[in-house]
């Protein structure tokens, strides 16, 4: 986490919203401050800080420089029911994902992918998703527990199987056992962002901005018994230069889908 931070809560604060701060304060290592009626901006300059996570009854948010960022699972609601649609998930097709499959996420951010992945492995599968910044490592876990909002069961229990692992991806795949995982998923910051993704740019504001390596990449092909998968944009250097030599996605999208299959892999 590059920016320095403060936790505090919402105005009308009780005790599950204070008790909540506290959990949060400890685990970010950083000031649990108390709101004093002042506004976000105001307590950042009185505690001399870029950034303020706030827990109300509400949502747990991270502000940082006039952003507000929180987990909402729109777009994995949205995808899932194409799914169900029988619409092609191109995510889904380039990982050839099946019930069942064991899926490692490297690049957790908002957990949309791995809420999608949850949803086609089902509860026979199992998805682990890695984060390296320690803000959005735990309000997206915390988020993936607790959201309810009025959203499907099916969700619901996609969001809560995540497994959330705050570290660096490079380093948790050393650690992993061959072959450990069916399919091991990259989403790295794009080099060239999409001007139009406006959900993506708060959290440009708190993630891991490196490009992905290529050990990473070859640490992913050991632990992954089928294939590992890259996302970014269609006309990317990216995927040459780390090995991707296969590249999918729907023909009107600037998104596409790198894939590197192993030996009998399938799909």
């Amino acid at each position: 986490m590059s920016a320095v931070c403060v936790v505090t809560t919402g105005h009308r604060a009780g005790a599950p919203e204070l008790e909540l701060a506290a959990l949060f304060s400890s685990r970010l290592g950083v000031p649990l401050v108390p709101r004093a009626g002042l506004s976000i901006p105001a307590l950042a300059k009185k505690y001399g800080v870029s950034g303020v996570l706030v827990v109300s009854a509400r949502r747990v948010s991270y502000f940082y420089n006039g952003e507000e960022l929180f987990l909402h699972p729109s777009m994995a609601k949205l995808r899932i029911s194409e799914i169900k649609a029988g619409k092609t998930d191109w995510m889904i097709k380039a990982m050839a994902l099946q019930p069942g499959d064991w899926v490692l996420d490297c690049t957790l951010g908002l957990g949309v992918d791995a809420t999608v992945a949850s949803f086609v492995v089902g509860s026979r599968g199992r998805v682990v998703g890695v984060e390296s910044s320690p803000v959005l490592a735990v309000l997206v876990e915390h988020g993936l527990k607790t959201y309810r909002d009025h959203a499907p069961l099916e969700l619901i229990k996609a969001m809560a199987r995540i497994e959330v692992v705050c570290t660096n991806h490079l380093s948790y795949l050393k650690e992993l056992a061959t072959e450990s995982f069916d399919v091991v998923y990259f989403d790295p910051m794009f080099r060239k962002p999409l001007q139009k993704s406006a959900a993506i740019n708060p959290v440009r504001l708190v993630a891991n901005p490196a490009p992905l390596s290529v050990q990473a990449v070859q640490e992913a092909l050991r632990v992954a018994r089928r294939r590992v998968v890259m996302k970014e944009t269609r006309d990317s250097g990216e995927f040459a230069r780390l090995g991707f030599t296969r590249v999918e996605g729907g023909k009107s999208s600037p998104v596409a889908y790198g894939i590197i299959e192993k030996r009998g892999g399938t799909g």
